[in-house]
């Protein structure tokens, strides 16, 4: 096994478990009944610390919903001051007033989620009446304030105006729109297991990911196969040790292509740099690098498992409870990453 590591650049920070909302689709099963863990303030500078010993570039501070720990503006003016620029994926309906003094800070964006132009649509999703408002409301005053921002659409129901709410954003003046569709991890699974076969193949080279109780992941989506735990090991050793780089070996041989061609998809296509469109594509709405580089190679093919470049056939859906629309299935997304 070749395992080729790249250094890391980009880390994902999830700091809580706890939301305000109750996605269908979310792949940490993220709610109002999780909590921030066990990392305390300290332990996030840490780690923070020793990240910028390894080179990383940037982090994009998760959860849950990332503006509901209080901690959040120290950590922000952390890793500024390690030198990382910061990215912090809310749901945009509940950011209090320190939390709005650092996203202005340079070198800082906020990235979220959007479902539709329409409060119906939206609410459905999140499975919180009045969330669209919020979001909509708190979008026009992140960008009244200057804030760099990028927006998510996913489509997570069938008959969701999601090419609507793309428009909408861009209409807005937000020129980093992207969609995605279901991750089939956490409830976005619908009960099934996790599937090796619906990574990107390359989690753990460039990137990872440390949960609200320390554990190290290769990516978000891979939380099933920690690699390590920044209470009892350093982040160097972590990501240089045994278990990442087998777990690298695993994800190669499910995926040769990877190791084929190292530099076919850059190694950060699920992070959010991983951005072409300004320069090769339109320049009026963002490129989706997940959906153009997918398990099975650069042509965005699904995958049938394990790499192997076939087509999963498509399973039942099921119905939502307040609609006469299915949802989307996660077996036939072509944006698994």
């Amino acid at each position: 096994m070749n395992a080729l590591a790249l250094r890391p650049v980009f880390v994902w920070l999830e700091i809580t478990g706890l939301c305000n909302l109750k996605c269908r689709h979310c792949y940490a099963d993220s709610s109002p009944q999780g909590d921030h863990g066990d990392m305390t303030d300290g332990d996030w500078f840490r780690v923070m610390d020793e990240l910028k010993v390894l080179g990383v570039r940037d982090v994009q501070f998760i959860g849950g919903e990332p503006t509901l720990h209080p901690g959040l503006p120290a950590f922000i003016r952390h890793a500024l001051k390690c030198g990382m620029r910061v990215e912090v994926f809310s749901n945009m309906t509940h950011i209090r007033d320190e939390v709005w003094e650092v996203l202005q800070l340079p070198n800082v964006r906020v990235a979220f989620s959007y479902y539709s132009d329409t409060p119906e649509d939206h609410d459905d999703v999140t499975e919180n009446r009045g969330s669209h408002a919020r979001t909509r409301a708190n979008v026009d005053k992140a960008r009244e304030l200057g804030i760099e921002m990028r927006g998510s659409v996913i489509n997570v129901l069938q008959a969701q105006r999601g090419d609507y709410a793309s428009h909408e954003l861009l209409q807005l003046g937000i020129r980093d729109v992207r969609t995605d569709g279901i991750r089939p991890f956490g409830r976005g699974a619908q009960g099934a297991t996790p599937s090796l076969g619906r990574l990107c193949g390359r989690c753990g080279r460039g990137k990872f990911a440390i949960s609200p109780r320390g554990e190290v992941w290769p990516c978000v989506f891979a939380r099933w196969m920690p690699v390590g735990n920044v209470h009892t090991q350093s982040l160097t050793d972590i990501y240089d040790g045994d278990e990442m780089r087998n777990v690298r070996g695993v994800l190669e041989e499910a995926f040769p292509h990877t190791k084929a061609q190292p530099s076919s998809c850059l190694p950060d296509m699920c992070t959010p740099n991983c951005n072409p469109s300004f320069e090769t594509c339109n320049p009026q709405l963002a490129c989706v690098p997940d959906a153009q580089c997918g398990p099975t190679g650069s042509n965005g093919d699904g995958d049938g498992g394990e790499g192997s470049g076939k087509r999963i056939t498509a399973q039942p859906v099921r119905m939502s409870p307040r609609r006469s629309v299915r949802y989307h299935n996660p077996g036939v997304s072509d944006t698994d990453c």
